[in-house]
């Protein structure tokens, strides 16, 4: 027999011992100003992050309240991370990375644009392959005139779950998290080819390969 879980019962809990475990951590930031004077000029920004440091850096946006919005499945998994997501403050839009990926992704535009929030994206997401940029953020990118910012997160002790396709990073309680926020990323206004869009990809696979390579 299957028994059915109310997705509500869950997160609840999850989210409450999240915050917990975020409001422990000591973060130290560097280049927090990139993000500052880009949303000052009132341009939408989306921060790109790699898929195994989400939960550092989603710690990080509960500590400093940043207004993100972000994308989640339609999957019954998408819908308990996405109570989740809106009990730590985030605006999540719902849909499929496979199936109506594009209507999600100009659906999180338009919260950008209206409510003034922050886009955030795994570049490598949901299934990888690992520190690999998908393409098509690059496209809708340009469409939608957005800036990106590449944001890294160092955990000093990390538990990796090292049999993940990201060998996912799950921050322990106390631990240092040093957070970085790269130079903004313009996409180029001409149109894109698969040869440029591939260009503008490795661009900025390089700029988040290298953010805060040497601390």
């Amino acid at each position: 027999m299957k028994i059915k879980v109310n997705p509500a019962l869950i997160a609840a809990p999850l989210a409450f011992c999240y915050k917990l475990m975020a409001k422990s951590l000591r973060f130290e930031v560097e280049g927090l100003e990139n993000v500052t004077d880009v949303l000052n000029s009132k341009k939408t920004v989306i921060m790109a992050v790699w898929h195994n440091e989400l939960l550092a850096l989603s710690a990080y946006s509960i500590v400093k309240k940043m207004p993100y919005v972000t994308i989640a499945s339609d999957s019954n998994d998408g819908q308990i991370i996405t109570d989740i997501l809106e009990r730590i403050g985030y605006e999540v839009v719902r849909g499929s990375s496979s199936k109506g990926g594009l209507k999600a992704l100009l659906g999180m535009t338009r919260v950008m644009k209206t409510k003034g929030r922050i886009g955030i994206i795994t570049m490598d997401g949901p299934k990888g392959p690992r520190h690999q940029v998908k393409q098509g953020i690059m496209a809708i990118a340009q469409r939608t005139d957005s800036l990106i910012i590449p944001m890294r997160a160092y955990l000093e002790r990390p538990i990796v779950f090292e049999k993940s396709w990201d060998q996912f990073e799950l921050p322990r309680p106390f631990d240092r998290c040093k957070i970085f926020m790269g130079t903004p990323f313009q996409i180029t206004d001409k149109k894109l080819s698969h040869t440029m869009l591939k260009s503008e990809a490795d661009k900025i696979e390089l700029e988040m390969k290298n953010l805060g390579s040497g601390f």
